[in-house]
């Protein structure tokens, strides 16, 4: 007796059950990345003597394998982002600043910690190191400025509000050194490192590195979005909660205008929200900056990269998105505790593609702290004045802090009240002054 081959259907040229389409093609070849990266990792990991250091190191890359799978999930299936479910926030989603309730307590700041991302080098303004010890005003660095805010804030109020950085492997051994100096000031100093995940070869889908201590280049830290984990792993999330602190305002280094405000404190305390995001109104030169949404009743940051293609001039349009993220943002500390602890965090993937010195191309995966605040209970914008983001991203931007325009008091920059307009002039130095 002869049995029809199997695949007998293919001879009517209507059915090949061999071919794969498309989406399991690009699925099954996840299925082997993954695999193969996880293969990797493990290698690196089992090269780490020390049992301690290894842990640590397995830990760091179990959190850049899940964000690694989940690219891969996001690049087989596609964009996640239903543009027709993108509607403007409402009113109780962005509260204004001005509706605030004025607080008269500054006990409240003894619930308060202050966090700066410290992570980025100076390399755009042509210089070597962290960023915040670039000379901004009067001699004094961004950090100089800082500790000054916090110092003058502790001695006026008899508080102890306590100053934390959150380092990268490119950033610590540097401000480490620095802090130093800060040690007869009126003020607790604590640094903890963000994550160091490896780079992905962009052809192989593997990582960069062949050894845990591979070259300096074959490592990136993974954004600020990683702020959630590096300060549960690091401890000092367990520390400020064990020392009475209840709330924690994390912002820029290099965001001159970001400085305690007992008002939003209050608003927070008041409220019971966790996560608290200022936003400011947009105009023409911030058409890029993030902004919050509201995506099927819940309020979102969309970020540039999350836009379809077809939609970009949408999305920097002033009408219909009016705000952006300053990306200073106030979080209950137990908040964060529970949404790390319970495995709840599920941040959109940045993908960030770069080339090489040896001209190898590489993807960084990385993520943005405000986009958590879906993950937080009553989270909302607060839009706040202008004046509260003062970014210094370039040389046209260190012209302007620098020049008589503003006022330095207590380590903060206060605009010039001779000044006509309340409104920061634009500045563009040209190609010659970039560095």
């Amino acid at each position: 007796m002869t049995t029809a081959p199997s695949n007998a259907a293919t001879t009517t040229g209507r059915h090949h059950p061999h071919s794969l389409s498309a989406v399991d093609f690009q699925s099954a070849s996840s299925g082997v990345a993954a695999k193969a990266m996880r293969s990797e990792l493990s290698r690196l990991a089992n090269a780490i003597q020390d049992a301690k250091t290894r842990r640590i190191y397995q830990n760091e890359m179990d959190h850049f394998y899940s964000l690694f799978t989940r690219y891969l999930s996001e690049k087989s299936k596609g964009t996640k982002l239903d543009w027709d479910k993108v509607k403007e926030p409402s009113p109780e989603q962005i509260i204004p600043y001005k509706d605030l309730p004025v607080c008269e307590n500054p006990e409240l700041l003894n619930k308060l910690a202050v966090l700066k991302l410290n992570g980025g080098l100076g390399t755009t303004m042509g210089c070597v190191g962290p960023k915040s010890v670039i000379e901004v005003r009067d001699g004094m660095t961004f950090l100089d400025l800082s500790v000054r805010q916090i110092e003058y804030l502790n001695r006026k109020y008899d508080v102890n509000v306590p100053f934390i950085l959150m380092n990268s492997f490119n950033t610590d051994d540097d401000t480490m050194r620095i802090v130093q100096k800060y040690g007869s000031h009126k003020i607790d100093i604590l640094t903890f490192n963000q994550s160091r995940y490896p780079r992905i070869n962009k052809e192989s889908l593997l990582p960069m590195p062949r050894t845990p201590s591979g070259d300096i280049s074959q490592w990136y830290p993974p954004g600020h979005g990683d702020l959630f984990e590096s300060m549960h792993n690091s401890g000092i999330l367990d520390r400020l909660i064990a020392e009475g602190k209840e709330y924690v305002f994390i912002s820029n280094v290099d965001n001159l205008g970001a400085v305690v405000d007992l008002n939003i404190l209050k608003y927070m305390v008041d409220n019971g929200s966790e996560f608290l995001m200022e936003v400011t109104d947009k105009t023409k030169a911030d058409i890029k900056g993030g902004t919050l949404i509201d995506y099927e009743g819940t309020v979102r940051l969309l970020e540039v990269a999350q836009v379809p293609a077809e939609h970009i001039e949408d999305f920097k349009s002033i009408k219909k998105f009016r705000i952006f993220n300053t990306n200073n943002l106030w979080i209950d500390l137990k908040a964060i505790k529970r949404v790390t602890e319970e495995k709840e965090l599920n941040l959109e993937v940045i993908v960030n593609n770069k080339t090489l010195e040896s001209g190898v191309k590489v993807i960084q995966l990385e993520t943005a702290v405000g986009s958590a605040i879906k993950h937080f209970k009553n989270a909302h914008g607060i839009n706040v004045p202008r004046s509260r983001f003062l970014p210094v991203k370039s040389t046209s931007d260190l012209f302007l802090v620098t020049s008589d325009l503003y006022s330095l008091n207590h380590g903060e920059l206060k605009m010039n009240p001779k000044r006509l307009f309340q409104t920061v002039p634009l500045v563009k130095l040209g190609d010659e002054f970039k560095k």
